[in-house]
């Protein structure tokens, strides 16, 4: 398959028919004139280039008074880079930042060498965005909503239909493309939000808690998915599910209360905790409590500590989920 590009000079923004809309924001705002090219095919074999994101001291507060970003500094390489951290931590506050949906108080954010503070319309011919929560246009059908989508991302016309019909099969949602939307249940809403954010072919795509409400079969297929793109795209994955981001992503961030906790790569975030994970069926009377889950409807403790805990503790590989479980009990003693 070869890749065709097309060198589109942008003169007028389109209109933003409601702020509750899912609109590309790509297209939404112009503010003034420049160039940009605009991949035609979708899923292309061969090799582009890495991207980057640089994040450097970004600080965000809001007229309440909640200073929900504080002195953020992180690289995001091309690849699926996850980001974990509880409700109210920032993670979303991050996420629509750097999706350029608000200007932050103070920082830079660098995509591929470019200030996207100063100029977020750079940013926004390459995104793929999926919020936690949207908004669609009532009574537009799934497939007339993509086409409107791809209308205003400029996909190439001829293109188009493949696209979305390639979309379509991809999230499962074939079969009801000319419903609406609205009538979506929460599964299939989502799918269609997991849709709209790959139109277009974005180089970043953003995404906020995209498994939400989608049963097993349709989370594995969209990991499967995930994986293939973020080959040759930066993904920054938002969710609660850490075992989702152990499993899929190379690199990783734990933010709380607004601050990284740590980041990088996900065996370096593992390392401090490796030969100090303790699991037993019994409390054990000593160590960081990490986690307690049950298996089979029995007890499973797992415990930090530098020796075994007690004489039926049993050594285990740390995963992620325990360094996670580890920095929010760790608040906590």
């Amino acid at each position: 398959m070869k890749i065709r590009f097309l060198l589109m000079k942008v003169k007028k923004p389109p209109y933003l028919a409601s702020r509750h809309a899912i609109i590309p924001f790509s297209h939404a705002v112009v503010s003034q004139r420049y160039f940009v090219f605009i991949v035609q095919t979708y899923h292309s074999p061969l090799l582009m280039k890495a991207h980057m994101l640089t994040v450097k001291n970004l600080n965000k507060t809001y007229t309440d008074g909640t200073h929900a970003l504080k002195n953020i500094t992180l690289t995001f390489p091309t690849g699926m880079v996850g980001l974990l951290g509880p409700n109210g931590a920032g993670k979303s506050t991050l996420m629509r930042t750097l999706a350029c949906l608000q200007p932050p108080d103070s920082g830079t954010v660098l995509f591929d060498g470019i200030d996207i503070v100063a100029h977020p319309n750079a940013l926004r011919s390459q995104l793929g965005y999926l919020p936690q929560s949207f908004g669609v246009y009532p009574h537009l059908s799934c497939r007339q909503l993509l086409k409107h989508i791809a209308s205003l991302k400029k996909v190439d016309k001829n293109k188009v239909d493949a696209q979305i019909s390639s979309l379509l099969s991809l999230t499962n949602l074939t079969a009801v493309a000319n419903k609406a939307v609205t009538q979506f249940s929460g599964g299939m809403r989502q799918r269609f939000g997991i849709a709209q954010a790959l139109l277009g072919n974005p180089k970043l795509i953003i995404l906020d808690e995209p498994t939400a409400g989608l049963d097993p079969l349709e989370r594995q297929r969209l990991h499967s998915l995930l994986v293939k793109i973020s080959k040759q795209t930066l993904v920054l994955l938002s969710t609660h599910i850490v075992e989702d981001i152990e499993n899929l992503c190379g690199h990783a961030a734990i933010i709380m209360h607004g601050e990284i906790v740590d980041s990088g790569e996900i065996p370096n975030l593992i390392a401090p905790l490796q030969g100090k994970i303790w699991e037993s069926s019994l409390q054990p009377p000593c160590g960081m409590l990490v986690s307690e889950s049950y298996h089979f409807g029995k007890d499973v403790w797992r415990v930090y500590h530098h020796e075994a805990p007690c004489s039926e503790a049993i050594s285990r590989d740390a995963t992620l989920e325990d360094r996670y479980f580890y920095e929010l009990n760790k608040e906590q003693c």
